[in-house]
């Protein structure tokens, strides 16, 4: 088969031949009809991912769009063990998909369920999240961002405060859902200023950039809370800011502050997938707003190394 290929973390993948995989017990062989480019996909393919065993060469792809031996179409999360999705076809193990209604699209599904399913589980399975609540997503310009913007506010939440770097699609928030919106661009003191005085007082924290963004965010929104003692939920699932931050001890014994992160090893696979049907629901019905952009598998070299970007996710269809 031909599939995107993976032979230095320095390189972009390049369209080559690749030994078609062989299921095994259980599996099935589907052809790929979409799969997106998600950051978690770069990761894996540069060696960067905490799931990566170094291991070479590779194809890369977390998920996809599969077309069955019967015709139908199913969505998919690959196994950690196989080839990846971006390829002419992957091995599938029906315990990691869900078939797709009549008429669904496999580009905007392929595009938004990895960005969507972030804050989706997140939201209804990390905590125990209640419609009236408020939400401040962090990083909220990126493309799961958008998403966890539309969800949160999908879910019932009362407010959800945005921060996010890009002043243009920060902008566009409030069409999404966004009843307030939080400029992360400048001087990092006064970024986290505006950042307490907007969201001390909210519930959860949808976190994608960790790093210091985040480490001047925590005291700040815990010192102004009206209630200390209220619970807030803080969800670490990006790094686009950085890897690491430094917590003042502080601030956990002066506010009830409870941080965990959502995403491969919180989860188990069958709780992840158990929120896959519903999701795909809603993303089918047009519940949420979905930019997507499909580029041939062909053109996965060039395509790579374009700038990406954060408002559309690119989908490659072999």
């Amino acid at each position: 088969m031909r599939a995107a290929v993976v032979r230095s973390f320095g390189s972009p993948p390049r369209f080559e031949e690749f030994p078609t995989p062989v299921p095994g017990a259980g599996q099935v062989l589907v052809d790929v009809v979409a799969s997106g480019l998600h950051p978690r996909v770069r990761s894996g393919a540069d060696g960067s991912h905490y799931t990566s065993d170094g291991r070479l060469p590779l194809v890369p792809g977390v998920d996809g769009v599969g077309r069955l031996p019967d015709g139908r179409h199913v969505y998919f999360v690959a196994d950690d063990d196989v080839p990846g999705t971006l390829a002419e076809r992957a091995v599938l193990d029906p315990r990691r998909s869900v078939p797709l209604p009549e008429g669904a699209d496999p580009v905007t599904v392929a595009a938004a369920m990895n960005p969507a399913m972030s804050s989706w589980v997140a939201l209804r399975r990390r905590i125990s999240f209640r419609p009236g609540q408020s939400v401040l997503v962090l990083g909220a310009t990126g493309n799961a961002g958008q998403m966890a913007v539309q969800i949160a506010r999908h879910l019932g939440a009362e407010a959800v405060v945005a921060a996010g770097r890009d002043p243009g699609r920060l902008d566009r928030l409030t069409a999404l859902g966004a009843t307030r919106t939080v400029s992360l661009a400048g001087d990092l003191a006064e970024v986290a200023d505006r950042l307490g005085e907007a969201a001390a007082d909210v519930d959860v924290v949808i976190d994608y950039t960790w790093g210091r963004p985040t480490e001047l965010a925590v005291p700040a929104l815990l010192t102004r809370r009206a209630d200390r003692s209220a619970p807030l939920d803080w969800i670490q699932i990006g790094s686009t800011a950085g890897p690491d931050i430094t917590l003042p001890s502080f601030v956990l014994r002066a506010a009830n502050l409870r941080i965990m992160g959502s995403g491969q090893g919180s989860l188990t696979p069958a709780g992840i997938v158990a929120e896959l049907p519903s999701l795909v629901d809603e993303l089918t019905a047009g519940t949420f707003a979905v930019a997507t952009r499909a580029v041939p598998l062909s053109e996965v070299e060039t395509a790579w190394a374009e700038p990406a970007d954060p408002a559309r996710r690119l989908v490659f269809t072999p």
